[in-house]
């Protein structure tokens, strides 16, 4: 459920009064408890008399296959029709079951409590086995109770499916951790932890959710052997499952359990323990084969996102080329248990899918390489040679160490599997870029998946998802262009970005999206000072700049300023009035556009003394702005220290400057 899909169910049959017979028969044989008393001989003839086996089998089959019904094959005022069938069957089997024993049915409601019973308080449960009638009884009545549980919370009466599961545990309680029970058990609080989960009281989801792993870890640790299915209980022995399906199943609820807890962490931001139990949980996905390629692959490269915040570029890439490979998958196996019809045949899930995996792969090589950026920067944000150096000189001990790290790593598939995604792993650096050429491979990768994903998140029906690629797509260019030695290449990266970028401007409804369009207008902005700066710095080593590259750079200049005032303009309240107070979201980018506004008026080539010095008055205001602002509100200043410092020294400097100007030009 927690992932979208229905309940996990085991279906099962019901067995014959043979059957019946014959299983407390052997259960007590194999206790060593001769059946020879008179008292045995009549709680056998009690269960060969009273219930009506082949009722109850034909009820309860047909009970399942009801709840096996897909919803929208309902009549659609009736969406739960198959299910209310499904309930009143399962109802009707219940009476045929009979009361509750005594000693189960009237405990006192104080242990119903979640924080009753010894397992969930963390202490260990004992071994009682559940023998005899009245304990089979009570176990075959809390399957019973256990599928309504589930029918009710299918139905989204989650007070009714808690009431049943509850019950569930309880007939179940003393019998926890026998090979007949634990797996019945695991699964109602797996069961109980989804349901508290979407209540929203996630730490009684927890709780449950963590009994259930310590019942799995005390069991498989005490006794180790498969249990049995919940569908054992009404079937003949003829018909028990093998050792191996039993362990298969149990198995399966245990990987459904730390699933659930993954999701559990991560509500809770407990990250790291998410993502742990998020990596254990793809990992027995493949080991038990019980995975659809489609859900599993999108997982997986959720998970690389974990990493990648993390800074840990080899199990990121490990996740996303486990994620390529089992993708690929897709309609060449067959399909399981798990695999709902929502991800059968539809065409456009395939491809959304695929686009969301491609956005990870952009956010990898997006990220490994502005990291490599920030390791490699001065504090002018250009490339420091000497920075440079040392990381090359480390590169032969990141190498050396990447075989120990592997080892310690949690690889995904064995195998073929496992040497399908080395493969794929081996096409991909994992180590940070160190030079134009190792830049230019990852950049080259991450353009790759932009066009993919963009194959999908089209402008028109996935707006904000076209935009957020497309601005990867630019930032792929500018963190590239750091790594560019050549200012004349530098700059046709930035005109690159700006080419991608504008068009989006002019379809956007600034009304609608607002925060975007301001992201929009401050990048196109940035890539336009940039520009300007690297003309300039071109300018500079000429002897004698001609008019087109002066005119040249007042149009980048030009350009850079519009876009500023268009973002700064957007701050303004609905009479155009501008906020004294800037909110937290945009207090930076508002500030640094100001600052480059004030630079900006400054660096304009006027031949014309007077316009000079209107340039000059309008730097000094925004500059006069920045220091004035961060006075009154100081908060502000812990934000844009290196540029308040330059703001303060201009703001000193520039009247003296002017009056210098004005006394020239009236000399003149």
């Amino acid at each position: 459920r927690s992932s979208g899909g229905p309940h996990w169910l085991w279906f099962c049959s019901v067995g014959n009064l043979s059957g019946a017979v014959s299983e407390v028969s052997q259960s007590r044989t194999k206790a060593g408890v001769p059946i020879a008393s008179v008292e045995d001989a009549q709680a056998l003839e009690a269960v060969m008399a009273n219930p009506p086996w082949a009722e109850i089998r034909e009820k309860f089959q047909a009970a399942l296959a009801l709840s096996r019904v897909e919803l929208h094959k309902n009549p659609e005022k009736e969406p739960y029709k198959s299910k209310y069938g499904a309930r009143a069957l399962l109802e009707e089997v219940k009476a045929l079951l009979g009361p509750a024993p005594e000693d189960e049915d009237e405990r006192p409601q104080a242990e119903d409590g979640l924080g009753a019973g010894d397992h969930i308080l963390g202490l260990p449960a004992e071994v009682m086995e559940a023998e005899g009638p009245i304990a089979q009884g009570a176990v075959r009545l809390a399957v019973i109770e256990f599928h309504l549980g589930v029918n009710h919370i299918d139905t989204e009466e989650l007070s009714a499916g808690e009431e049943h599961l509850v019950k569930c545990l309880r007939l179940l309680r003393k019998y926890r951790l026998s090979q007949d029970c634990v797996s019945l058990y695991i699964q109602a609080q797996n069961n109980l932890g989804i349901l508290w989960s979407e209540r929203e009281e996630i730490e009684t989801a927890q709780a449950y959710l963590e009994s259930s792993e310590a019942l799995y870890n005390q069991y498989m640790k005490e006794i180790g052997s498969p249990p049995l299915d919940p569908t054992e209980h009404f079937l003949p022995e003829e018909e028990k499952l093998a050792e191996q399906e039993r362990s298969k199943r149990f198995e399966k609820v245990y990987t459904h359990n730390l699933y659930y807890l993954a999701q559990v962490y991560q509500h809770m931001e407990m990250f790291e323990k998410a993502a742990h139990y998020c990596h254990s949980t793809l990992k027995r996905q493949l080991e038990h084969n019980a995975y659809h390629p489609i859900e599993w692959a999108i997982n997986a490269a959720t998970l690389s996102q974990f990493y990648i915040n993390k800074l840990c570029f080899m199990e990121a890439r490990h996740c996303l080329s486990a994620a390529n490979v089992i993708f690929g998958q897709t309609g060449k196996i067959s399909t399981t248990e798990d695999t709902t019809e929502a991800e059968g045949d539809v065409p456009e899930l395939y491809h959304q899918r695929k686009g969301e995996i491609a956005r990870c792969w952009i956010k990898y090589c997006l990220t490994l390489l502005q990291n490599a950026q920030l390791s490699m920067q001065d504090n002018i944000g250009e490339l420091d040679l000497d920075k440079q150096s040392e990381l090359r000189a480390l590169r032969k001990k990141e190498l050396d160490e990447e075989e120990r790290v592997r080892k310690k790593a949690v690889q995904f598939g064995t195998g073929e599997l496992c040497d399908a995604i080395s493969a794929v792993e081996e096409k991909v650096s994992y180590l940070r870029p160190l030079d134009f050429e190792e830049a230019r491979e990852l950049f080259l990768l991450g353009q790759h998946y932009v066009f993919e994903a963009k194959e999908f998140f089209q402008i028109d029906g996935y707006v904000t998802d076209h935009i957020e690629v497309v601005q990867d797509h630019s930032a792929l260019f500018k963190v590239l262009a750091f790594f560019e030695t050549d200012m004349e290449r530098r700059c046709k990266m930035h005109k690159r970005r700006i080419a991608m970028l504008e068009p989006l401007i002019v379809d956007l409804n600034p009304q609608y999206y607002l925060l975007v369009n301001r992201q929009i207008q401050f990048e196109i902005a940035h890539a336009y000072y940039d520009m300007m700066d690297l003309k300039v710095a071109i300018a500079d080593k000429l002897r004698d700049p001609d008019s087109h590259i002066v005119k040249k750079i007042n149009n980048l200049n030009k350009s850079a300023l519009k876009y500023y005032q268009l973002f700064l303009d957007s701050l303004r309240d609905p009479n155009k009035v501008f906020p004294e107070h800037i909110g937290e979201d945009v207090l930076r980018p508002a500030m640094l556009a100001k600052f480059r506004v004030a630079r900006l008026y400054g660096k304009i080539i006027t031949a014309d003394p007077k316009k000079e010095l209107e340039n000059l008055a309008t730097s000094l205001e925004h500059y006069k702005f920045i220091v004035d602002y961060c006075e009154k509100h100081p908060e502000a200043a812990q934000e844009i220290e290196v540029e308040l410092e330059l703001s303060k020294e201009m703001v000193s400097l520039l009247p003296t400057k002017m009056e210098r100007f004005r006394t020239k030009m009236a000399l003149t």
